[in-house]
């Protein structure tokens, strides 16, 4: 019997460790969708302009995704537990700032500060929940779930938004934040330990801030050109991004420790993931972000009857995050991939019957459909990122795969939703900018605002068919550039990662 128990002891712990890790996990990537719904009332009492709107919705991504990379190379440096417990307390600040800020300026800094949290949080909770689990089909598991975390709380954040905006003040979505991190902050240390590289080097300092303003200035250009235009300043702006993200890749070449070992994309496999985690990411929060839109302001929808039509999607989603790992022992990564991207091309697809008379069950179907694509994206990105590498550089290959999603779920927002608004303007009745400006306006007359809502309708089926589009390309891909045998290959690289785990890490 005792034997027995010491056998389950560090199981136990191993799977109470991921419990505990799971809730800021959560919290981060529910932060990336719950101002979808909320934004309106967000506006009600703060009265941002239209900049300031922007800003509030898009800081957070823009942060976590421009910083991800430096982050994930700095746990591997200097202790992933000790910047998971900084970064989480860093959050929670920001949490409880952005609750009260009195004015749009104070949210968008509160905001900004919880990206920056965001950005500790991801690559070092997924590098700590690696060395959990030393048997390799357990580890896989352990990340399915993680995975499916991250993709519930994208799901259920305007879920979440929703139910609380029914009932509290729009401060109430970070407030919940707060009772999560506590109890984070009082377990981790028992549950949880230190893991670092045996050789942390040195830390390029240049790298850091190349990688992170490249980034941000790279999506700002392209977010304000697209809405915009290709007016100067956001073209210079984009062109100076992209010239730092230039420079940061040749740096990393020369150096002995480079932030990003670009090596890794030469193995098609891992591409393919990578890909897998930028694009469903943009499909699936330029159609969050539109659809949330189109059920209040198009169908005239309560906040939370919009909010619990969303449950079915999320629920999907969710299941089949956890289960992927399981099916992917059976047909492998190269048909999950593949039925991963026609899933999500089907789903978007089942968004152009919508009208602005009816369309709730397409908007759910839709939702479906494309969840068991979004759930496989999310698994098989996280659990190809982490088995592909050695476990010392575990957290920097994960920040590559959580770059990919925060960056495409910044760009979804900014190139999708910026297509779908540059319909509106052509088609509309072009007396304000948006969908809800044009239908607060004074003394609307009730064909002008059928006029709008028919123009809205039209760029959100513009923006799905694109999206669908991509996806159905990168499917064809998919197709023939993965090799049959991936399985073999994914064994290889669990076992890889398998034996780097144990001579490679330090625990403390």
């Amino acid at each position: 019997m005792s034997q027995q128990h010491a056998h389950n002891s560090p199981a136990m712990r191993a799977w109470l460790g991921l419990l505990v890790i799971l809730g800021p996990v959560l919290l981060v990537s529910m932060d990336g969708s719950i101002l979808f719904l909320a934004m309106p009332r967000i506006s009600q009492a703060l009265t941002p302009t239209a900049d300031q709107a922007l800003w509030i919705l898009d800081i957070y991504g823009f942060a976590v995704g421009s910083l991800l990379i430096a982050f994930g190379n700095i746990g591997d440096r200097y202790g992933r537990l000790r910047l998971l417990m900084i970064g989480t307390a860093a959050f929670g600040i920001g949490s409880a700032g952005a609750a009260f800020a009195p004015s749009p300026e104070l949210l968008i800094v509160a905001r900004a500060l919880m990206g920056v949290a965001g950005a500790t949080l991801l690559p070092s909770a997924l590098a700590v929940l690696s060395e959990l689990f030393a048997d390799p089909r357990r580890r896989a598991q352990a990340i399915g779930v993680f995975a499916a975390a991250f993709a519930a709380g994208f799901a259920i954040g305007p879920v979440a938004g929703g139910i609380l905006l029914e009932r509290f003040w729009w401060g109430s979505i970070f407030l919940i934040n707060l009772p999560v991190i506590a109890l984070f902050l009082l377990f981790a240390p028992i549950l949880l330990r230190e893991v670092r590289a045996t050789r942390p080097g040195h830390v390029d300092a240049l790298s850091v801030v190349i990688s992170a303003v490249g980034l941000l200035l790279t999506i700002y250009g392209l977010k304000f050109a697209a809405a915009e235009g290709l007016s100067t300043v956001p073209v210079l702006v984009g062109i100076a991004g992209l010239v730092l993200l230039v420079w940061f890749a040749r740096r990393q070449r020369s150096l002995r420790h480079p932030l990003i070992e670009f090596s890794l994309f030469r193995d098609r496999v891992f591409t393919v993931a990578i890909i897998t985690g930028l694009l469903p990411l943009a499909a699936w929060s330029a159609a969050a972000y539109l659809a949330g839109i189109y059920l209040q302001s198009v169908l005239d929808l309560p906040v939370l009857r919009a909010a619990l039509l969303a449950l079915p999607g999320a629920v999907v989603l969710t299941i089949t995050c956890i289960v992927t790992p399981f099916v992917v022992d059976r047909i492998g990564k190269r048909t999950a991939l593949i039925i991963c991207h026609f899933s999500i091309a089907a789903g978007l697809l089942f968004l152009l019957p919508t009208a602005i008379t009816g369309g709730i069950g397409w908007y759910v179907a839709s939702t479906a459909i494309g969840g068991i694509g979004y759930g496989i994206c999310f698994s098989v990105v996280a659990d190809t990122a982490v088995g592909a590498v050695p476990t010392e550089r575990a957290g920097s290959a994960g920040a590559i795969a959580e770059t990919s999603n925060e960056i495409g779920n910044a760009l979804g927002i900014a190139l999708l939703g910026s297509l779908a608004a540059l319909v509106f303007r052509l088609q509309g009745p072009d007396l304000a900018p948006t969908l809800d400006e044009t239908l607060q306006l004074p003394d609307l007359v009730p064909a002008t605002a059928v006029e709008a809502k028919t123009a809205f309708v039209t760029g959100l089926h513009v923006a799905a068919a694109a999206a669908s589009g991509l996806h159905i390309a990168l499917g064809i891909l998919a197709l023939r550039w993965l090799p049959r045998s991936m399985a073999a290959h994914a064994d290889s690289d669990t076992r890889f990662g398998d034996t780097t785990d144990r001579a490679e890490s330090t625990t403390r």
